[in-house]
């Protein structure tokens, strides 16, 4: 399964919670990614999946080798944003649903 096919499935699992916007047409920021009242905390960049999470989860998750700071570009990477690894063990499931109670929604995934 490509990570596109992974990440469209994760946006069927999600969207059905209230709150969850999908991926929108478009090029810009933002546009691949899923929103929780128009707040992104997950999206396919690149190939890989990239949440938005509490800086000392994503601490953790890159000193474990699980993958990296999200850098959006400009040479910086991001504190709260981690993009995982491939091949890592880690489902992008329960990854994207403690990004999505991060956000303030989902209250039964944290």
């Amino acid at each position: 399964m490509t990570a596109q096919e992974r990440f469209e499935d994760l946006v069927d699992e999600l969207a059905a919670i209230a709150g969850v916007t999908p991926p929108s047409p478009g090029r810009g920021f933002g546009s691949s990614a899923l929103k929780y009242r128009g707040r992104i905390f997950a999206m396919l960049v690149r190939g890989h999946l990239v949440v938005k999470l509490p800086e000392a989860r994503v601490t953790e998750l890159v000193a474990a080798g699980e993958g990296r700071h999200f850098d959006a570009g400009k040479g910086t990477p991001m504190r709260e944003w981690f993009t995982l690894g491939e091949p890592s063990g880690l489902s992008w499931s329960a990854l994207s649903r403690a990004a999505l109670a991060h956000a303030g929604g989902d209250r039964n995934s944290r």
